[in-house]
C-alpha cells in the first residue's frame, strides 16, 4: 500500500488546508509551504512551484527525516531544511504551516515593539503564546533554518524577518490552521488599536489565571514539553 493510501485521510485535511490558506489569502502564488509528521521518520509536505489552491493528491511528496523523497512525483518545498530543523529539534512537533498571513506579516517589518510577544487577548495567550522575531535568512536556506536554532525550543509561533510566519503545533494540520487564525485576528485587532490609540495589556495576574484555562481546556504548556513552566516567565521574563 502506498503512503498515499496508507494516509488518505490526513492527506484530505493537508489537501483542505493548502486550499484554505490561499482562500483566505495567507499565501499568494506559489508562496508558503506546510508539513505534517506522520511517522517516526516520515513527513508529507506541500511540492514546490505549485500554488497552493492547486495542490491535489498527486503533487503532495513523503519525505524522510534526511531530506529524502521516499514517495511522490515533484521535487518537496525548498524549505525542507526548515522543516527537518523543526522535526529534530522539536519531537513534539506533529505539523507545521508557514505562511504570509497580510496582517501578522505587518510584524515581520514594524520596527519598534512587537506587541505579538505581549499578552493581549487570552485565547491567543494561551493557544499560541509568545511570538518572537527570527532574524532574517534568504529563503530556501540552511542559514533560515538555523537561525530559528535560539528560539525554536521555548517558543511555537515564529515572525520571520521581512519573510512570514511559522506555527508548529503538537495537533493535525487542522489544528496548526486553526492557530493562524487566532494569531491573525489579534493581528488585525493590535494594529486597529494602534491606529487610534494605546493598547491595555493583561496583567501578570491574569496571565497566570490562564494556566488554570490550559489545564481545564487540556492545552499544552508552549514550548518544548518540560521546557517551559509558566506562562508568567514566558511573557514576564524580566519580573522573575
Amino acid at each position: 500500500m502506498s503512503y498515499l493510501q496508507k494516509y488518505s485521510n490526513e492527506v484530505r485535511d493537508f489537501l483542505k488546508v493548502c486550499k484554505s490558506l490561499a482562500d483566505r489569502m495567507y499565501v499568494t502564488s506559489q508562496g508558503g509551504n506546510l508539513s505534517v509528521k506522520l511517522e517516526e521518520n516520515l513527513v508529507l509536505i506541500t511540492p514546490t512551484c505549485v500554488t497552493k489552491c492547486d495542490v491535489t493528491e498527486s503533487d503532495v511528496v513523503f519525505i524522510d527525516l534526511e531530506g529524502n523523497i521516499v514517495e511522490g512525483t515533484r521535487k518537496p518545498t525548498g524549505e525542507v531544511p526548515m522543516y527537518l530543523n523543526f522535526y529534530r529539534d522539536r519531537p513534539d512537533i506533529k505539523s507545521v504551516i508557514h505562511c504570509h498571513p497580510p496582517y501578522t506579516n505587518t510584524f515581520t517589518i514594524l520596527k519598534g515593539t512587537n506587541w505579538l510577544m505581549r499578552p493581549i487577548y487570552p485565547e491567543t495567550v494561551a493557544e499560541v503564546g509568545p511570538v518572537p522575531v527570527v532574524p532574517y535568512g534568504e529563503p530556501l536556506t540552511q542559514k533560515l533554518a538555523d537561525n530559528f536554532a535560539p528560539f525554536i525550543k521555548k517558543y511555537n509561533a515564529f515572525l520571520m524577518e521581512n519573510h512570514g510566519l511559522t506555527i508548529l503545533s503538537s495537533a493535525d494540520i487542522v489544528r496548526t490552521l486553526q492557530l493562524v487564525d487566532i494569531l491573525e485576528v489579534s493581528s488585525i485587532s493590535i494594529l486597529q488599536a494602534l491606529a487610534i490609540g494605546e493598547l491595555k495589556e493583561l496583567t501578570r495576574e491574569d496571565v497566570q489565571n490562564l494556566e488554570n484555562t490550559m489545564k481545564t481546556r487540556n492545552l499544552p504548556m508552549i514550548g518544548l514539553p518540560g521546557l517551559n513552566t509558566s506562562m508568567v516567565d514566558l511573557y514576564f521574563p524580566e519580573k522573575k
